[in-house]
């Protein structure tokens, strides 16, 4: 259902053209001097054989490995869990060993600035969040642009975020969960994944509409917030399905409400906050994979063929909607409008909420 909702939205936004090339490849470097004879050899080197043996390579793509895989956030968290899913059949798929690179910290920052610092040649991408491509940017001054420096690939999950606390809380029900959180110099604290995140978005977005006073606590991924949640020094945490799913199951945590329009189908009995007094409110997560700007079009399309293959792959697909995932296959021309929009729509809300680091 979930997945029908995302494509609709890509359709509105005029995505579902022709495949693109994103990330179109190469820049030429002014170099030429003043005289003739410096034009005609910048000219020769501009058009060098090894240009050309380049663009023979990326046509050859993926012809060497390993591909390294880079991900924002510890791993135990739902990010890195995703990538691990679909790790072994993309590796079979490419005929390349993937591995995967965490970079935990800054909300992700820290693998988007090893993203845009490696060698634009397929050979190093990463599996990018909702706040390392399109929310931190509009939180912090960074050396580079997520939008414009990094080339999508595709887009891999999107879901909703699931309030949960402690099962011995004394929260029960959202109304309790307000009232707590209202009350001056509250404790009533939610976690998240890290700054930048859908689920510091959904904590700060909650907390502007129903005039809350809690306060906010990032980390470096959600196992480090969900181990915290289950030790009793966290109250509540805005987790992904994937974090929380298997400790609502065994009893540990108690779910309050979900953040999408729509309940979640592996959580069918939890309400939304749109149904619980706030109507439209709606804070959704994706993840989408990203290379280096200036990648070649001819390694971006092959990527993109086995990252959709992979997500299409039954047992894949089935593993990640047991987790609450719905898998979001597109193309790269689509991947990077719903990214453009994303940072509009998420830029636009953190500055009507003045949200500071």
């Amino acid at each position: 259902m979930k997945a029908f909702t995302l494509r609709r939205v890509l359709g509105a936004l005029g995505a579902f053209g022709k495949s693109g090339a994103a990330g179109a490849a190469g820049t030429s470097a002014n170099v030429c001097g003043k005289f003739s004879a410096l034009a005609v050899a910048c000219m020769l080197a501009l058009g060098h054989p090894t240009a050309h043996a380049a663009d023979a390579d990326a046509g050859n793509f993926p012809n060497r490995g390993p591909i390294r895989l880079l991900v924002g956030f510890a791993a135990g968290g739902s990010s890195d869990t995703v990538a691990r899913i679909m790790a072994p059949v993309l590796s079979k798929t490419l005929k390349q060993n993937i591995i995967i690179d965490n970079r935990p910290g800054a909300g992700g920052n820290i693998a988007s600035d090893a993203l845009i610092k490696a060698a634009p040649d397929g050979y190093t991408i990463m599996l990018g969040t909702i706040g390392s491509l399109a929310v931190n940017q509009h939180l912090s001054k960074l050396s580079y642009d997520p939008v414009t420096d990094m080339a999508p690939i595709s887009l891999a999950v999107s879901f909703s975020n699931v309030l949960v606390v402690n099962a011995n809380s004394k929260i029960h029900t959202f109304a309790e969960y307000l009232q707590a959180a209202k009350a001056p110099h509250s404790d009533m604290s939610f976690g998240s994944s890290g700054i930048g995140s859908s689920g510091h978005l959904a904590g700060e977005q909650l907390k502007f509409v129903a005039g809350l006073q809690n306060q906010h606590v990032a980390y470096r991924g959600g196992a480090p917030a969900t181990n915290d949640l289950l030790g009793g020094t966290l109250a509540s945490i805005f987790a992904s399905p994937t974090d929380a799913i298997q400790f609502i199951n065994a009893g540990k945590l108690r779910p309050i409400v979900t953040t999408g329009l729509q309940r979640l189908d592996v959580l069918p009995n939890v309400p939304t906050i749109a149904e619980s007094g706030y109507p439209g409110f709606e804070a959704n997560n994706w993840y989408a994979f990203t290379a280096p700007a200036h990648t070649p079009a001819p390694v971006i399309e092959a990527l993109n063929q086995a990252i959709v293959a992979t997500l299409k792959d039954p047992e894949v697909d089935a593993k990640l909607k047991k987790l609450g995932l719905d898998p979001a296959p597109t193309t790269p021309r689509e991947a990077d409008r719903y990214i453009r929009a994303e940072s509009d729509k998420w830029g636009a809300l953190i500055k009507k909420l003045n949200i500071n680091l």
